[in-house]
């Protein structure tokens, strides 16, 4: 039946430019002889070291925590590499274990959908960071010289949203800005970064107001869910993946992409007209959670734009496009 939906989907709608899926997806998928990824895998965050493309992705096993997975690709496609431990967890204290309330994407605490950046020589992850009552969004790093040689000394985690409000989909831009790091912290109603100089008792205010913003439009984005993956610095602007939906869909997840200002990155300076994803494959549908597509990675190798992302909050998959033909059919301002 799950099939069937995506059949339907993909004949809903002929988009003018569109991602190739990887024909060897779905890349990563739960192995049920690991306890702490048996049942989903998926919202990977990436980075590459030359040509190498190098994954930490959400996991949920038997326990019903979420943890993060590492995985490595030689080339961006294949998986070459991929860790039997998890590499990292947000340690929680006993009494959230003990009176978990309610699942968020299938885990009932835990660290959530990591996005990655590279900035000099350190390794900066944001993620959403679940204690069972609170959705919040917490960062962390590590050396560069000790996540490539798999030495998982992370840092000391700092939570930069409020308590008592929910907040996903925060990220670093992989640069500074005059010397500070650029937090991209809502979409809706407008883009709005916090620039901070660090991360010690920094707490965001964000006014995201639910899901409905960019001026309300009536199109494939009218309800703008977030931004996907970090944005990436092109000669035309900073090239931003995100999820939006229409109204009348308001289940479902499509991915589409925006320019934003180079200096200025809070002005929208371009947008995609139309989706670059729509869930239609039998692993965007046959999962945890039908017709999500949820994208928290992407880099550009050999003049390519690799997106990966989460495929029904149960695998890890892979889709491209030059990158070139993207900024060419972005609808300047």
């Amino acid at each position: 039946m799950c099939a069937q939906k995506g059949i339907e989907a993909s004949k809903a709608g002929k988009w003018e430019l569109t991602l190739t899926r990887y024909k060897g997806n779905p890349l990563i998928i739960p192995l049920e002889d690991n306890w702490w990824e048996s049942e989903q895998t998926f919202n990977p965050g990436v980075m590459t070291v030359g040509d190498q493309v190098h994954i930490l992705y959400r996991a949920i096993g038997r326990d019903y925590v979420s943890r993060l997975g590492y995985a490595r690709s030689r080339n961006g496609l294949r998986i070459d590499e991929r860790s039997r431990e998890p590499v990292y967890q947000h340690r929680l204290p006993t009494s959230n274990l003990l009176q978990m309330m309610s699942p968020s994407g299938g885990g009932f605490v835990g660290s959530e959908d990591p996005r990655v950046v590279v900035i000099g020589d350190t390794v900066y992850m944001t993620y959403t960071l679940y204690d069972g009552y609170n959705i919040r969004v917490a960062i962390n790093s590590i050396s560069l010289e000790d996540f490539l040689g798999k030495e998982w000394r992370w840092g000391r985690p700092h939570v930069i949203s409020p308590e008592g409000e929910k907040h996903k989909n925060w990220m670093l831009f992989p640069k500074k800005f005059e010397g500070k790091f650029a937090i991209l912290h809502s979409l809706s109603p407008r883009v709005q970064i916090a620039f901070v100089e660090d991360f010690e008792g920094v707490v965001i205010r964000s006014k995201f107001d639910g899901g409905y913003g960019m001026g309300r439009r009536e199109r494939w984005d009218a309800v703008i869910r977030g931004a996907a993956a970090p944005p990436i610095e092109t000669k035309d602007g900073w090239l931003l993946l995100y999820h939006g939906s229409p109204v009348r869909e308001i289940g479902g997840y499509r991915l589409g992409a925006m320019l934003l200002d180079l200096v200025d990155p809070t002005t929208v300076i371009g947008r995609h007209n139309t989706p670059l994803l729509v869930p239609e494959e039998w692993y965007e549908w046959c999962g945890f959670k039908p017709g999500v597509i949820y994208a928290t990675g992407a880099v550009v190798l050999k003049g390519r734009l690799l997106v990966y992302y989460g495929a029904s909050d149960s695998y890890v998959c892979l889709a491209e496009i030059g990158l070139d033909e993207l900024l060419s059919n972005i609808t300047r301002k």
